[in-house]
């Protein structure tokens, strides 16, 4: 059945710039499959003739914008969000090993799940790349979790078989063994997507990070996922680990780790000649500002991300970052886009700050056109927004000169409040 709403209308052009109709119709419907997708979208007076069929529902004083894309979180870190630390590697070492341990059991994933994506669906982010644990539990929990709420959602068994403790250190030959079984199991089923995810190159013997590799080349669209240069003294270990790589990128590169649907979290101590490695991999970063912020590690330069031209978009890496709403990643990186950048200053545009966590985040992932936007042909995933959702919102949105304002309005003071409800395409 066609169904049509008609509120105000956010949505990106090609180029990544905003659209955006005051009175705005969006138009969907299922398809073969049974996914609702967009079939048209634009200003209420252009649309409407075309759809004199479709369901009605009229939303005045609301915005639809798509949902929202987080490039990197940690679900099995739902229960250590705000736990201080002096840094990452003690962080890791404290709070989170001895969380991940729990999730050998299958009750405990699957609880700690449902917290999770209730968290995501509040806050408005309808798809994630997301790391799960060592233990084949915590992946089958996600997925199981994901597929029945229809949600478009990436995640893997993590990948370390050194440097970890019991609990979580992983056997190199069964964890690949395994890795693949959960490919043939939950790779493009429905709406879910598998990624190869090694932790981290120091928690990966050449084995381990050689298997993964192979894995990657035999599922071509599978994606990979891991972390690089977050903290100086992370850094310094890979150095040590790797004397022959040229950098910590260059580690992966080494193993078959870099390509299209490959992301990579944090990306802050990079050079150059790593930056138009990505470019030329079609390797994206994830930048997730507030765990860089929380846990002292540094500051993601996005002038020269922008400068040298290669993917990224925004993550809230949660349980180092400290917060499920994107509102507040928004926010975080306004603040870093100021801050240790090759051009000082850089004040990155609230509409771009919203791109890089919708549209440009689903790009960034291999997923451009299928989510993250409110174009003719995208899967229905979209947020009812409430710029009256509390009072000095209301009067800031009110006094909006223009969208940017408006869009930085929401960013400054929003978070799951804003969010009024958060539409899934098979759940229409």
């Amino acid at each position: 059945m066609k169904k049509a709403y008609r509120a105000s209308l956010l949505r990106f052009d090609d180029a990544g710039l905003p659209v955006f109709d005051e009175d705005g119709l969006l138009v969907v419907a299922p398809d073969s499959a049974g996914r609702q997708r967009v079939l048209d979208a634009g200003s209420h007076a252009a649309v409407s003739p075309r759809h004199p069929d479709a369901d009605l529902t009229h939303l005045p004083g609301r915005i639809l914008a798509p949902g929202f894309v987080d490039m990197h979180i940690h679900f099995p870190q739902t229960d250590i969000i705000g736990s201080p630390s002096p840094g990452l590697l003690p962080w890791l070492e404290n709070y989170t090993f001895p969380a991940e341990a729990r999730f050998a059991d299958p009750a405990h994933s699957n609880e700690v799940a449902d917290v999770f994506f209730g968290e995501l669906l509040r806050n408005g982010v309808t798809t994630a790349l997301a790391f799960a644990t060592s233990h084949v539990a915590s992946v089958d929990a996600f997925f199981e979790g994901a597929e029945r709420r229809g949600l478009r959602m990436i995640s893997g068994k993590v990948l370390q078989d050194r440097h970890s403790p019991d609990g979580v250190r992983d056997e190199t030959e069964q964890s690949l063994i395994d890795s693949e079984a959960l490919i043939r199991k939950w790779h493009n089923t429905g709406r879910l997507g598998y990624a190869i995810t090694p932790r981290f190159a120091p928690a990966s013997t050449d084995a381990q990070m050689r298997g993964a590799g192979e894995l990657a080349a035999k599922y071509a669209d599978t994606w990979i996922q891991s972390h690089v240069a977050e903290n100086r003294d992370e850094v310094a270990w890979v150095r040590e680990l790797y004397p022959e790589a040229r950098s910590y990128l260059d580690v992966y590169a080494g193993f078959g780790l870099m390509r299209e649907r490959a992301v990579y979290a944090h990306c802050i101590y990079l050079d150059d000649t790593d930056r138009a490695l990505l470019r030329d991999t079609k390797t994206a970063a994830a930048v997730s500002p507030t765990s860089n912020l929380f846990l002292g590690s540094g500051f993601f330069d996005f002038g020269a991300a922008d400068r040298v031209g290669y993917p990224y978009g925004l993550a809230s890496d949660v349980g180092g970052g400290t917060s499920f709403s994107p509102f507040h990643t928004m926010m975080a990186a306004y603040y870093v886009g100021r801050e240790g950048q090759t051009k000082a200053g850089l004040s990155i545009a609230p509409s771009e700050l919203w791109w890089r966590h919708t549209g440009g985040a689903a790009r960034a992932l291999g997923l451009g056109g299928v989510v993250g936007n409110l174009q003719p042909g995208c899967e229905a995933d979209f947020l009812v927004l409430n710029p009256q959702a509390t009072p000095l919102l209301a009067r800031k949105a009110a006094r909006a000169n223009s969208l940017e304002e408006l869009l930085f309005a929401m960013i400054v003071l929003g978070d799951d409040r804003l969010v009024e409800r958060t539409v899934i395409s098979q759940a229409l």
